[in-house]
């Protein structure tokens, strides 16, 4: 278990860190004094937050810079806002989540947060023994009376790198690598094959699944794999996996494009783009419905429009491609092009 102090609305932070027994356990504690220029508004948000405990979830490394590490900070960010005291444990198996959450809410945390798709049953299952914590989670689509889901439109941003990776091709052939074949990262898969359809109907998009949030051994020769078969752009969603197939790609000298966070340190010279899932938008409206009292458990869904998911369009873009993919992002913002959610697991 990690821990994280947030306390206050800040004008200065004063942090104080001190480790903890298991290899996965760190504390870190912040202390804040209220600003002079808080608002009356902000001021009491803060009192009702004030001694919230809060644990975050996680099935990989919240250093991953990816899809763990955005959920991190974002949570880490709404904990500073509200002054909420945080605590959070990551690389936990799927077997261990219900014990994890039931640990949580036995030691009396009022909201556990639950970040991925495979996260919802095990809420459901713990909700109903700890009535009084609040269950949130990312990815799902559980909901009772204290558990709600955020689902991001991570169809959107995939969408759109389908329609960059199309038109950056030379080879006619794309690929792209995710980790478990869960609804949440199944639509991301669909949506771009989707978008590079749209630019070229025949272009031949590989897939492939690690079964693995966290082996980047697998992703790197998923990747090698669809080089060695034509494909010169490598996408994947595969959590810290997927530092593996960008690695292949660089390697290659071939085209990659990122996932969850800005990931162009990771191939400077061959990024296209990064997927970017705002957590501490997500987030935040969903640990403000805690503290304004206006929480219910309920599936709520939040896209481009929303500022939950974007694209961060790299510098290595042509600058035709880079305009079609930002009328692409505009489209879809307005409602003019809508992205289709599909969790079929194609063929």
């Amino acid at each position: 278990m990690k821990k994280l102090v947030c306390l206050g609305l800040v004008a200065a932070l004063v942090v104080s860190l001190a480790a903890c027994g298991s290899s996965n356990t760190k504390s870190t504690e912040s202390k804040a004094t209220e600003s002079a220029a808080a608002s009356e508004s902000s001021a009491d948000q803060a009192e009702a937050a004030s001694g919230l405990k809060i644990a975050l979830v996680m099935s990989g490394a919240a250093n991953d810079q990816g899809w763990n590490q955005t959920a991190y900070e974002g949570t880490q960010k709404a904990c500073e806002k509200y002054g909420c005291e945080l605590a959070y444990t990551e690389n936990v198996s799927t077997a261990d989540i219900a014990a994890v959450f039931a640990d949580y809410a036995g030691s009396g945390y009022d909201i556990v947060i639950g970040h991925g798709y495979e996260f919802g049953d095990p809420a459901l299952e713990v909700a109903a023994t700890y009535p009084d914590t609040k269950f949130i989670c990312t990815e799902a689509d559980a909901a009772a009376d204290n558990v709600a889901s955020y689902v991001m439109a991570c169809e959107q941003t995939a969408y759109v790198e389908g329609i960059i990776a199309a038109s950056m091709t030379k080879s006619g052939k794309i690929g792209a690598i995710g980790p478990i074949p869960g609804d949440s990262l199944v639509k991301i898969i669909n949506g771009y094959e989707d978008g590079a359809k749209t630019i070229n109907p025949d272009i031949d998009v590989q897939t492939a699944w690690t079964n693995s949030f966290v082996d980047t051994q697998l992703a790197q020769e998923a990747a090698k794999a669809m080089i060695e078969n034509g494909a010169d752009v490598i996408k994947h969603c595969a959590n810290a996996c997927g530092n593996g197939a960008m690695s292949a790609a660089v390697d290659a000298n071939i085209w990659c494009q990122g996932d969850s966070y800005d990931q162009s340190s990771l191939a400077p010279n061959n990024i296209l783009d990064s997927a970017i899932y705002n957590l501490d938008v997500v987030l935040d409206k969903a640990i403000e419905s805690v503290v304004e009292g206006s929480f219910s458990g309920d599936v709520y869904n939040l896209g481009m429009a929303d500022g939950a998911v974007e694209v961060l369009l790299s510098d290595n873009l042509p600058d035709d491609v880079k305009a079609t993919a930002e009328q692409a992002i505009e489209q879809i913002k307005s409602g003019e092009v809508e992205v289709v959610r599909d969790y079929t697991l194609r063929d």
